[in-house]
């Protein structure tokens, strides 16, 4: 099995899961019921030779992958979580319930929540789908960290997304080519700011997204000025930088494969994310580790920026508390 493949000979570092296949509809997903989710996680785990992230979109609403069809608890959208913006405890409640869920399945990573915000309601992948806790960057970061810190109580990992911002665009990265050049506002970066300065942040997820003003040539996932210079220069963060999936139209429809790889390490992400549902290749590991290896023979990537995503990694990865060795 590839992904067995991958773990053992490649030092495949996490997974992600999906309850359906985009690429083949018939084909089964990783997620059929809590007894086989479990079953999956165990085993993945103890295949590795180091800790294992094990993560999924479990944010609520209609972004998530366990759903009570399936057996799972029930989980509502972030836009009704935050619909008392003054009282946090139904976020909190809603956190716990789904926190508890995920750490007895031994997923260890939620890539959840979205702090993006709700400035434009039509926006079809953020403001239609309820995926955004309010308008309003304080509110945002009130309800984040109160999902944040529901998460930590029972060990499981956070992903705070989608840098420096997704909720003012008007299309969807999945799709294609985004540009928020027009629309983004600095506020937007409030949230992350907020929830940096108590220190509520496990991980940062970059969005393919556009914006002339903080980039003239690349989306924030390829983008240094964006990552090093926004994100960890003045905002101070210093943890791990995960991309969103590689594989969105938005990346994959406008940059090759190894072009890819090598700008988004280049420009500061930790971890890339290959969700291999948008698209399947059972190489996409082998291919990703070689695209690394050219970008370092070509004087592309350097070894020292490499050995420091690996450090960010291996301290996150640390805070599980249950590696291997």
């Amino acid at each position: 099995m590839p992904i067995h493949r991958d773990i053992l000979d490649h030092g495949l570092g996490g997974v992600i899961l999906f309850n359906r296949c985009l690429h083949n509809p018939d084909q089964t997903a990783n997620i059929v019921s809590p007894g086989q989710l479990k079953e999956l996680c165990t085993e993945l785990q103890n295949l590795a030779p180091r800790t294992l992230l094990i993560g999924v979109d479990q944010e609520g609403g209609k972004v998530r992958r366990l759903w009570p069809e399936a057996g799972f608890e029930d989980l509502c959208s972030a836009r009704q979580m935050g619909s008392d913006t003054d009282d946090t405890a139904l976020t909190r409640e809603q956190a716990q319930t789904t926190a508890a869920m995920l750490a007895e399945l031994g997923i260890n990573c939620n890539f959840a929540p979205v702090v993006d915000l709700n400035t434009n309601t039509s926006n079809p992948i953020i403001g239609t789908l309820e995926r955004s806790f309010s308008d309003d960057p304080l509110h945002v970061a009130r309800h984040a960290a109160a999902w944040i810190d529901a998460h930590r109580t029972r060990g499981v990992l956070s992903c705070v997304k989608h840098f420096p911002g997704h909720g003012s665009s008007a299309a969807d990265s999945h799709l294609g080519f985004v540009d928020i050049s027009e629309n983004w506002e600095r506020h937007e970066l409030e949230p992350y700011r907020i929830l940096l300065r108590q220190d509520m942040v496990d991980l940062v997820m970059t969005g393919h997204l556009f914006n002339r003003h903080l980039d003239t040539d690349h989306p924030a996932t390829l983008s240094a000025p964006i990552i090093d210079g926004l994100l960890r220069t003045e905002l101070g963060y210093q943890g791990v930088v995960v991309s969103d999936d590689m594989q969105m139209k938005a990346i994959s429809d406008h940059y090759g494969f190894e072009e890819a790889v090598c700008r988004s390490l280049a420009a500061g992400v930790d971890m890339l994310v290959f969700g291999n549902n948008l698209e399947y290749g059972s190489d996409i590991c082998p291919r990703a580790i070689k695209a690394m290896d050219d970008g370092l023979a070509r004087g592309v990537l350097s070894e020292k920026r490499l050995l420091r995503s690996l450090g960010r990694v291996n301290k996150l990865k640390e805070r599980l508390g249950n590696d291997h060795d």
